[in-house]
């Protein structure tokens, strides 16, 4: 059974993790993927905690082909061309301007295929006071609001995943396959374009209303308070998350698992609204009772009421749980000479199946170049030349 991106061809021109997700999510729906790199070392997050297949790399390229190419070199500019011609996507993350100044502006690559759906990833837009600023992950996520609801008192150190890197990942995929469903429907190919400033921005619709129109003050407990989400450790040491959120139902059942109904009669917790405002009283009771007894203890008792709760598991726990394992989630990749490793298999199924779409390993730096070039129809001569001016880069 073909995939659902079977036959669409993605031309990438990334590094990093914003463009680089873009094109492994589509890649995981059975798109075709080659990733143009530098020949000075390619992707900077080769490097990265492992040679030049570091655990970075890995989480971010899988299901593609890697063509090394200098895209200042007339032929490489030639070459890139001809990829354009054959592609229905360019995802491409370099800052305003970039691709204009390679001679490959949007003009450029409308002439040389008007069915190009186009895709543009910046930090912060295309034009504006800060479109020519460098952008990562953590002043995305400072700039969109997101660090000041992690950041307690007087400490500024950040914490957390990359946020604003992954969202933008993601909607830039979202455009692209709207853009698709479009292009298939109308022949009109768009231009889409993204950046992380407002990706991270999107990412927190709810603090934004709520803040504006409840006059909510914004803040690391401004979400867990009104959610009424709890994390607690036990006499073992190891912790529970949980989740009560707005039914009274859920807040009886605590009360219950924990043999606390005391705190139901308690006269600052005896409405919803009591408990958001005195949330850390609340959550003081609750670490003071879950210390006397292991997790398991209380997992089971949580169970039985059913409460909103889940173990919070350490990554290496994340393998071994039940109902991850039931899923299918993690499987294993393997290449030739870097040999196996366990990878997150696409969070969507279609169906009931993820298999549909194999996974393929991550390429090695400019592994499939040499079969790209030929499969556009390059002369042995040409590939000779390239190949001559590539190492001449590398050194």
């Amino acid at each position: 059974m073909p995939s659902l991106l079977d036959e669409i061809r993605v031309l990438e021109s990334t590094t990093i993790i914003t463009g680089s997700l873009a094109g492994c999510l589509l890649g995981d729906l059975g798109a075709s993927i080659v990733k143009v790199e530098h020949p000075n070392g390619g992707d900077p997050f080769r490097v990265f905690r492992g040679d030049d297949y570091s655990p970075h790399f890995r989480a971010y390229n899988r299901n593609k082909e890697s063509l090394a190419l200098d895209l200042r070199d007339d032929q490489g500019r030639d070459i890139y061309l001809k990829l354009v011609a054959e592609s229905d996507v360019l995802i491409e993350n370099f800052r305003p301007g970039v691709m204009e100044r390679l001679g490959l502006g949007i003009e450029v690559l409308r002439e040389t295929n008007p069915r190009l759906i186009a895709c543009s990833i910046t930090g912060f837009g295309e034009d504006g006071p800060y479109k020519d600023r460098p952008a990562y992950d953590a002043v995305a996520q400072g700039l969109s609001g997101i660090t000041s609801m992690f950041l307690a008192g007087d400490d500024a150190q950040l914490t957390g995943p990359t946020i604003a890197d992954n969202m933008t990942g993601y909607n830039a995929c979202y455009g692209v396959l709207g853009a698709l469903f479009e292009r298939e429907r109308t022949g009109r190919a768009r231009r889409v374009e993204v950046n992380m400033m407002e990706s991270a921005i999107a990412f927190i619709p709810d603090p934004f209303l709520n803040a504006q129109l409840a006059g909510v003050e914004p803040g690391p407990l401004m979400r867990v308070s009104a959610s009424q989400s709890y994390a607690v450790r036990c006499a073992d040491g190891k912790a529970l998350a949980i989740h009560m959120s707005s039914q009274e139902k859920f807040w009886q059942a605590m009360q219950r698992a924990f043999g606390r109904t005391d705190l139901g009669t308690d006269p600052r917790f005896d409405d919803r609204t009591k408990r958001i405002d005195n949330y850390l009283e609340l959550a003081t009771e609750f670490q003071k009772t879950a210390a006397t007894r292991p997790q398991d203890y209380w997992a089971e008792r949580m169970a039985a009421e059913n409460v909103p709760f889940g173990p919070v598991n350490s990554l290496p726990d994340v393998y071994d749980d039940p109902q991850v394992k039931h899923l299918g989630t993690f499987a294993e990749i393997t290449h030739p000479e870097h040999g196996t490793y366990t990878a997150i298999r696409r969070p969507v199924t279609f169906d009931g199946s993820r298999d549909d779409q194999p996974l393929k390993p991550p390429p090695d730096f400019n592994e499939q170049g040499e079969a790209v070039l030929r499969r556009l129809g390059l002369e042995e001569s040409e590939i000779e030349a390239w190949a001559a001016h590539n190492r001449t880069l590398a050194t």
